[in-house]
């Protein structure tokens, strides 16, 4: 999505991405927060929470149908994603089985995120994780400086909020690429993996605003980057490779594959982990690494979301579909996040305080009047 947003629109819409990284910060504080003091994740607080058996069914089957069967499309594109890196490196290389063309590479960056998954050591998973978002960051930091962009227009795609032409759809796949709805979720477990009492909320508000900001700063590079690509549509990675060879020749593909690859394998280890967190809080299971049930929950969705990024689909139009309807959902997603912190019986003296609510609040207002545009352009509602 940052990609196809810089191809199309070069810096204006970087601005997108400053408010995502803002709404990020404030609702995965949230999470965190939720984590450490319950010392449960959001889909059990969920759960315990709302009492009335009807409204329980409804809530539960709401969350369980968008994050995890969700997860799945979602899943899809994240897998897309790092075929896309080595698409660049090695072509595309199919296997036909009847009127089916299945992608080799899908395959194997689903076997690789099966394995770390099974393991089901968190600190193996923790390292993984930051080995890679390293690697993404070196690679996608070195493309962007290596462009040579104009700061001054860059500052402005940054604090001038801009609506191009068709822009809508790329917005709210912006934001829902980086205030992922699932996130919320996986956050507020994992969080309790590492930390276990108030007196680490400092630390993991710390490490939260790290993470987002450092994750913000490389889709901001990967817009960038993609700006410089004099090319009218960009439907894979090595669209991406030839447009920024001008600038630095060959290298452009290594750079791109290494950035895409790892991007691609850390969204589809997590994924599949959030929706294993989702079903068990909701259904009461064990949120445990080594549970069946959970292994089963993960299993399902990698496998699914192999099958579809198989199918033979554009990998940008899978990655964009998900964004957008991870977009779409993040309204819903941050009304019960909200709701929940504003629990006394929940959190006690660590519940929302007025500024975190009025923060809350304006993102949930964005949030809900971006998605009601891109429903509205999806739809044809024609509602404004």
């Amino acid at each position: 999505m940052c990609t196809v947003a810089g191809v199309s629109f070069g810096y204006a819409l970087l601005w997108a991405m400053l408010l995502s990284i803002v709404a990020t910060i404030v609702l995965q504080e949230m999470a965190a927060r939720l984590g450490i003091i319950t010392q449960k994740g959001l889909s059990e607080v969920i759960r315990t929470e709302i009492k009335h058996p009807i409204l329980k069914t409804l809530t539960i089957i709401l969350i369980l149908s968008a994050i995890v069967i969700g997860n799945a499309v979602y899943e899809a594109g994240n897998i897309s994603g790092g075929v896309l890196g080595m698409e660049t490196l090695v072509g595309n290389p199919n296997v036909e089985i009847g009127d089916f063309s299945i992608n080799i590479l899908s395959m194997l960056i689903g076997l690789i995120a099966f394995i770390i998954l099974y393991i089901g050591n968190y600190k193996l998973l923790e390292r993984v994780l930051v080995a890679l978002v390293i690697f993404m960051s070196l690679a996608f930091l070195t493309t962007a400086i290596m462009t040579k962009p104009n700061l001054a227009t860059v500052f402005s795609g940054v604090f001038v909020p801009k609506f191009p032409k068709g822009s809508m759809l790329i917005i709210i796949g912006l934001i829902g690429t980086t205030v992922v709805p699932y996130n919320l979720f996986l956050h507020a477990s994992l969080v309790k993996e590492k930390w276990h009492n108030q007196n680490d909320l400092s630390l993991a508000r710390k490490d939260t605003f790290i993470a987002v900001v450092l994750g913000g700063l490389v889709s901001m590079c990967i817009i960038i980057s993609a700006a410089a690509i004099q090319s009218e549509g960009v439907t894979n990675a090595a669209d991406l490779a030839k447009g920024l060879e001008p600038l630095f020749g060959s290298f452009s593909k290594y750079f791109l594959a290494v950035g895409l690859f790892a991007a691609g394998i850390t969204s589809a280890i997590t994924a599949p982990l959030a929706a294993a967190y989702v079903a068990s809080g909701c259904l009461g299971w064990q949120s445990n690494l080594k549970s069946k049930k959970f292994k089963a929950v993960w299993m399902f969705i990698l496998i699914l979301g192999v099958i579809i990024s198989s199918l033979g689909l554009k990998p940008i139009d899978i990655i964009k579909f998900a964004q957008v309807a991870n977009g779409i959902l993040l309204p819903v997603i941050a009304i019960v996040l909200i709701w929940i912190m504003n629990k006394s019986s929940v959190l006690g003296a660590y519940k929302n305080n007025i500024k975190q609510n009025v923060l809350g609040f304006i993102i949930l207002g964005i949030t809900v009047l971006l998605s009601v545009a891109a429903l509205n352009k999806v739809l044809g509602l024609n509602i404004f």
